[in-house]
């Protein structure tokens, strides 16, 4: 599994922690591990990728598929009562590192957020385990959140607290980082636009190529979101519809697919790959202007084209 950090790897023993939760809720509480592990159980497998992932040169396959498990948050935030004026759920992690803001010099922890609506998603997990193993010390133990459908960024480690607030959490990676600049047309003007990185897009890679003797199979994964179709593009050739194979009844697992190439000739060729979701979202073209007018490195979900020689 990739890591990335941005605070360095804090050393927590489980007998100095608990999980705290606070804010704008009735009944403020804390939470040992054995506590969190005792309550209800659930796994759910998630592809998760840095919102990084294929931005910049030599940064690539920051991206992996793993069963996590753990117990679910929205169930204790019920327990916990939010109250009518809270509208934000900020995940606080144990990482901390100096920043400088306006000239004053602070030390922050690593924190997320997001809206009361999708900290209550039945999917989001309070993660203590991974492939059935205790979580490492390098993805977060005693705990993470594992937010399914979101960029990793929003997947906290080293939690130590959750708070409930009445106004939006603008910390360095939810405004200053992690925040992507995109050039729009709006009523007919361009204009700049400043979003912070959240959701997971629709995505795709051609990765290999096999043969058996004279044939042969393209294959790769699509993840993102929950895939309806996978296309295939081979030189100047027409899109084929490639054939969906394991994930693709799950919503955030990669899908693996391939193609049968039965055309082939010796020689260098293209292969690019395009996925669709179910809701018709479809992965974008270097050209597109989803990709072509974004300035920063985040959320780079373009197609990709793999050149590949055949004999």
């Amino acid at each position: 599994l990739f890591r990335v950090g941005h605070y360095g790897r804090p050393v927590i023993e489980e007998r100095d922690w608990n999980l705290e939760i606070s804010g704008l809720v009735q009944r403020p509480r804390s939470f040992t591990l054995p506590e969190l592990r005792a309550r209800r159980r659930r796994d759910v497998v998630f592809t998760l990728e840095c919102a990084g992932n294929r931005g910049f040169s030599g940064f690539m396959g920051a991206v992996h598929n793993a069963r996590w498990t753990g117990t679910p948050l929205a169930s204790i935030l019920e327990e916990a009562g939010v109250l009518s004026s809270g509208i934000e759920v900020v995940f606080w992690g144990s990482d901390e590192g100096e920043e400088e803001i306006r000239g004053n010099t602070i030390t922050q922890n690593f924190a997320r957020s997001m809206s009361i609506q999708d900290a209550m998603d039945s999917n989001l997990l309070l993660c203590y385990e991974v492939n059935g193993e205790p979580l490492p010390n390098a993805h977060g133990f005693p705990l993470r959140l594992i937010a399914p459908g979101w960029y990793g960024i929003a997947n906290v480690k080293w939690l130590t607290r959750i708070e409930v607030r009445a106004t939006r959490f603008m910390g360095r990676f939810m405004a200053r980082d992690y925040v992507t600049l995109r050039q729009e047309e709006v009523g007919g003007e361009s204009m700049w636009v400043e979003t912070s990185v959240g959701r997971s897009r629709v995505n795709s890679v051609p990765a290999r190529v096999t043969r058996s003797g004279g044939r042969y199979r393209i294959h790769g994964a699509a993840w993102g979101t929950a895939i309806e179709r996978v296309e295939v593009h081979v030189d100047d050739g027409p899109w084929r519809l490639a054939i969906l194979g394991e994930g693709q009844d799950s919503p955030y697992t990669w899908t693996h697919w391939h193609l049968d190439w039965n055309d082939s000739v010796p020689g260098e060729h293209t292969i690019i790959s395009r996925a669709t979701d179910i809701e018709g979202k479809v992965q974008p073209a270097p050209t597109d202007p989803a990709i072509a007018n974004k300035r920063t490195y985040w959320e780079s979900n373009g197609q990709v084209t793999r050149r590949i020689r055949t004999g």
